[in-house]
This record gives structure tokens, C-alpha cells and sequence, in this order.
């Protein structure tokens, strides 16, 4: 078969069906994107092998699929079946999730010692003392959870919500509610008679920084920020 299709396999009640793809719009379909199974799908055929080219019969399809139908039939076993990823699209997706857990980690989770987040570099190095392995279809709550138990033994890791009380004068208030917004639900919101916005909000400790960051910048300064215990 030809280099520049990729192949999709699904497995039902012992038996293997496979069906030949385009591997972007194949791609862009698992991921949720409206493509057309016309544009994903490169042979109007199932097969059991396609290596060999191996086709599954009418009869088969209908007993495990209830229709002869291909594009039915293949819209299927894309839905359920396993896309084999070129070199060049596993690549991508790998680095990218990567980044992804990355940056979680380095949200949710302090060093105890020092209660500031890990630099992204010290979370990028632990993952590659601890040799983890990225699955670039695995949901990034799921694989941070995997990652973190993984490298807690080099990283010290924990996982800590600060609640925070902000001030903000009047004149700056509608550019900060909008940046505390961004970060987190607001838990309460009280608005003085002069304009003052105090507002509190929950957030992982590991954005404490960004967050005071923004605030300082959109306020020039002015907002006031306490922890509460």
C-alpha cells in the first residue's frame, strides 16, 4: 500500500478490520474536528490486513456492523478504532502535550521547600531524568496525574490552593475583574460606593505569581493583595 496513507485498526469480538486514511484529516477527525469521512478515508475498502490486502467481506460487515456500507462502516472504526500517527504527526503531538503537562505541573503544584512554582526547565529535566513517556492522545489531566507520580521521586512536588483578597481602586476595576476572570471563578465580589472592586478567589499556588503579575500590571501598581487563611 502506498507510503501516504496511514491506517486505522479496530478490533470487535476477536476480529481485526482496518481502513486506509489520509493521516491529516484522519488526524484532525479523532481530534474532534468537523472533516468529512470522504476526505479521510483514501480506499473505499475494509480490510483485515491491509499490509496484504486483505479484505473483509459484505457479509462479514453486516454481521459486525449491520450494514455493508463502507462510509458507514469506516465512519465506525475511525470513531472507535486506533489511528496509527505518521513519524511526523506523533512528533508534533508529543512535543505539544509535552509543553502541555509542563505547564500544568508547573500551575497546580509548588516546591515545599521554597512555596514558589518549579521553573519549566526543572520540570522539562525531570521528565527526561525520569524518562516518562508523553501519550499524545491521553486527556492532559490524566497524564499530569501519571507524570507527576512518576517524577515525585526526583521533583518534590505539592499540590496547594492559596485564596487570595483583592483591592483594586475604582479607576482600574473593569481591567482587573476581567484579568481575575481569566484565572478563576470569583468567589465573592463586593463593590464600594466609590467604585473599589474587592474581590476573592481561589487559585493553585502555582499561578500566584503570574496572576500578582498581571493585576500589578493592569493597575499600574495600585492592587492590593492578602492571602487568607
Amino acid at each position: 500500500m502506498s507510503g501516504k496513507f496511514t491506517t486505522v485498526r479496530f478490533t470487535l469480538d476477536g476480529e481485526r478490520f482496518e481502513i486506509l486514511v489520509n493521516p491529516d484529516p484522519a488526524l484532525s477527525f479523532k481530534l474532534g474536528k468537523d472533516v468529512g469521512i470522504s476526505q479521510v478515508l483514501a480506499v473505499d475498502q475494509v480490510y483485515s490486513d491491509t499490509s496484504k490486502g486483505l479484505r473483509i467481506s459484505s457479509e462479514k460487515l453486516r454481521k459486525f456492523f449491520q450494514t455493508d456500507d463502507i462510509t458507514q462502516v469506516a465512519e465506525s472504526i475511525l470513531k472507535r478504532g486506533e489511528l496509527q500517527l505518521t513519524t511526523d504527526q506523533r512528533r508534533t503531538m508529543v512535543q505539544e502535550k509535552r509543553k502541555q503537562v509542563v505547564s500544568s505541573i508547573s500551575r497546580d503544584f509548588i516546591d515545599p521547600k521554597t512555596g514558589l512554582p518549579h521553573p519549566a526547565i526543572r520540570i522539562e529535566q525531570a521528565l527526561q531524568d525520569a524518562r516518562v513517556s508523553i501519550d499524545p492522545f491521553k486527556e492532559i489531566g490524566e497524564q499530569t496525574k501519571t507524570t507527576v507520580d512518576i517524577i515525585r521521586s526526583i521533583l518534590p512536588l505539592k499540590s496547594e490552593n492559596v485564596k487570595l483578597s483583592i483591592r483594586v481602586p475604582p479607576q482600574y476595576a473593569p481591567q482587573a475583574i476581567g484579568v481575575i476572570k481569566g484565572f478563576s471563578e470569583i468567589q465573592k465580589e463586593e463593590w464600594g460606593s466609590d467604585g473599589t472592586l474587592i474581590a476573592t478567589m481561589e487559585i493553585p499556588a502555582g499561578i500566584q505569581p503570574s496572576v500578582l503579575d498581571k493585576l500589578g500590571s493592569v493597575t499600574k501598581g495600585s492592587a492590593q493583595a492578602s492571602i487568607l487563611r
